[in-house]
């Protein structure tokens, strides 16, 4: 039996890697690299309440403060390295290099390594223009989000809506422009990302959609304003990115891999079959048999948690520390987010359906979320997933039972 397992990402993937791994058995050396300085913390908080300033407004160590996760009694002797992230690794040699040139061997691998925000190839100034991924992003953006600025945030999925949302209660004038015909519409569909920008634009956010960002106009070296491809001026102070992430796979170049959308996975979560290396978090790209045996990567919240149990499971059984587990992995994944007042709760896979109906409610505005909307998705006619708006918590079990 090895005796030292390494978890690559010191974020809620990593910390749950090793959390499982003890409840595995695994009562060996764990060591857990990070690039960030912070240990794990939770990321909803980042666009929303760390953002709108209402916890963690003291700065960087006091947000920290109100987002940290509680570490479990079972990882209190693992070892963390943070700030210092993995940037080669050999995977036949079972060795990982540091940024400082420090060296690590392992027995047991776990891919835990996240994403980063995908940035926008625009021509034009940088000053100005932000993402929103760790607590530094959110408290450089949040000071920055004074009454009467204007605020071109740059695309409509959950993060941009959630964004754009806190940044029109600070104060701020909001566009957002957005590429395909309705906000949230690659995951909920147009008619649901209808009613949803609607929502919106009752309390002021404007949106531009079908269009995308051309060219930044700058005064100096910063951003004063967003020209679309169509020719449409929009001013702005400043700009939020928010078009999606990239996984974090550069470390592992070189070994064989296939890393074109993280790390490829069998539904075991063994890295391309290797039973040495597992993957967890959103980083993994792995099939669910619930749907098909198409790998993907999945990045909801609930995602880090039912994958390190998974692949724990198949980890400790390499090392010898308990029976194999050859059931299928098959999740039921689901998310949510806050806007305003509302909340959007999904069960399964909304965004492999190729049909939808409607379960309850409607979707006439303003009349749709007063109630509340449930909308059921279908591919080749079996449901793989739902979703509510305004529908109450109390709820929620019935519609996430249908998928189940």
């Amino acid at each position: 039996m090895g005796g030292h397992v390494v978890i690559v990402g010191a974020g809620m993937a990593g910390l749950r890697a090793a959390e499982q791994l003890r409840a595995a058995g695994w009562d060996r050396a764990i060591t857990i690299v990070g690039a960030e300085e912070h240990l794990p913390y939770n990321r909803p908080p980042l666009s929303k309440e760390l953002l709108a300033g209402k916890v963690g407004a003291g700065g960087l160590a006091e947000a920290h403060a109100a987002a940290v996760f509680r570490r479990r009694r079972s990882v209190e002797d693992a070892r963390w390295i943070l700030g210092n992230p993995v940037v080669r690794s050999s995977l036949t040699a079972r060795r990982l290099e540091l940024a400082d040139g420090s060296r690590l061997t392992f027995d047991g691998l776990v891919v835990a390594s996240g994403l980063r925000p995908r940035r926008a190839t625009v021509p034009g100034p940088e000053g100005g223009r932000y993402v929103l991924r760790t607590l530094e992003d959110a408290v450089d953006l949040r000071d920055r989000l004074v009454r009467g600025r204007s605020v071109l945030v740059m695309g409509g999925g959950f993060i941009g809506c959630e964004v754009a949302a806190t940044a029109l209660r600070a104060g701020c004038e909001v566009t957002v422009v957005e590429p395909c015909a309705e906000p949230m519409e690659r995951a909920l569909g147009p008619e649901l990302g209808r009613v949803l920008r609607r929502h919106h634009e009752d309390q002021g956010v404007r949106f531009i959609t079908g269009r995308m960002v051309a060219e930044f106009l700058a005064d100096g070296d910063r951003v004063t304003a967003a020209v679309l491809d169509d020719g449409t001026l929009v001013p702005a102070d400043l700009v939020v990115e928010s078009i999606g992430s990239q996984a974090n796979v550069e470390w592992l170049q070189g070994n064989g891999l296939d890393l074109h959308d993280g790390v490829l996975c069998d539904n075991l979560l063994r890295v391309e079959g290797r039973p040495g290396v597992v993957a967890v978090g959103d980083v993994a790209r792995f099939p669910n048999p619930r749907y098909d045996d198409v790998p993907r990567r999945v990045e909801h919240w609930c995602v880090p948690t039912d994958t390190a149990k998974r692949a724990a499971a198949t980890l400790a059984a390499h090392l010898g520390v308990r029976a194999p587990d050859d059931a299928p992995f098959a999740p039921v994944p689901s998310f949510w987010s806050d806007q305003y007042d509302v909340r959007v709760q999904s069960f399964g896979a909304p965004g492999l359906g190729d049909r939808c109906e409607l379960l309850d409610g409607g979707l006439d505005h303003p009349r749709a979320l007063k109630g509340g909307v449930a909308m059921a998705y279908y591919r080749d006619r079996r449901m793989v997933g739902v979703a509510l708006v305004g529908i109450p918590a109390a709820r929620h079990r019935q519609y996430r039972d249908l998928v189940s």
